[in-house]
């Protein structure tokens, strides 16, 4: 079995703000192994950006832990980073060598840039070039080198295929399946894109209003998603059956965030929920490779 390398244990963020509280995380738990591509799926304000920055030592947190495993001290600082946006996450002062190589600069240590730059499908003639000089694709290559340069177990990727053409989004994904076949580093892909999570993922982690709602292999949550929110969010996942028509939206508003809610954060929108719903907290059912937060599990 793999070993265990990112351990996040009930992490909760709390931000208060006029009228109440926002939990921003609230008890999340998960597990990274070496070598696997975990992704992270919601609705956009579901807490996968804050997650990130938790990760990377960039928020406080208000309860929980996150520990590095399998890793020394110095690795635990050395997570990978690649941001949604290729062109403003990159010094538009700097050229593409200075930028992918900042990371080691700053740890006084001196990377073989062109070498990085020939693993991320970059050659020479991009060495001394600027941002504005590179397509969005190119940019991202750059982003993911960087993130590369200092040989991190893990990576984390936010919405890394976002802001690029579709063509472009395919040579990116395949590119992050090639460094981690070669690397043995892991990922975490942040994405509400299901059609490239189903390709790159080995796991999914479906977060919402802050919850883990459900955790498994890939497959098996597509194939039989037992959260009705994953279910719902498959559904509403644009394929070419769905040509041309609209899934039908769900029932029920979303709660405001500052109000604490005793039941399930979900149950406003539900089909399935009942009175136990409404009154405490889901059940934690445990399943052979993963969990669902849910009283009334479809699978």
């Amino acid at each position: 079995m793999s070993e265990t390398i990112l351990k996040v244990d009930g992490v909760s963020v709390y931000y208060p703000v006029q009228g109440g509280v926002v939990r921003a995380l609230d008890r999340v738990s998960l597990e990274v192994k070496a070598g696997e591509i975990v992704a992270v799926v919601g609705e956009s304000g579901c807490g996968k950006t804050t997650l990130a920055k938790v990760i990377l030592g960039l928020q406080a947190t208000t309860a929980g832990s996150v520990e590095m495993l399998g890793a020394s001290r110095e690795m635990a600082r050395r997570i990978g980073m690649v941001w949604q946006d290729p062109y403003s996450s990159l010094d538009p002062r700097w050229k593409v060598s200075r930028s992918m190589a900042e990371p080691a600069t700053l740890c006084g240590e001196t990377p073989d840039i062109h070498a990085l730059m020939t693993e991320v499908g970059l050659d020479d003639r991009f060495y001394d070039r600027y941002p504005h000089e590179l397509s969005g694709g190119q940019r991202q290559r750059v982003a993911i080198g960087r993130a590369l340069v200092m040989e991190p177990p893990l990576v984390i990727c936010d919405e890394p295929t976002s802001a690029l053409d579709l063509s472009i989004r395919a040579q990116i994904l395949n590119l992050i399946k090639e460094v981690r076949d070669k690397r043995g580093c892991s990922f975490i892909y942040i994405s509400h894109d299901l059609m490239t999570v189903r390709f790159i993922a080995d796991r999914i982690v479906v977060m919402y209003m802050g919850e883990v709602v459900e955790s498994g292999p890939t497959e098996e949550v597509f194939n039989r998603p037992s959260h009705p929110y994953t279910k719902a969010l498959i559904d509403a996942a644009p394929t070419l059956e769905k040509l041309m028509h609209l899934p039908d939206p769900l029932q029920g508003e979303i709660p405001d965030p500052k109000i604490e809610l005793p039941g399930c954060k979900f149950a406003s929108r539900c089909t399935y929920a009942t009175e136990r719903c409404l009154e405490g907290r889901p059940e934690l059912v445990q399943k052979p490779e993963g969990f669902v937060l849910c009283n009334h599990p479809l699978s």
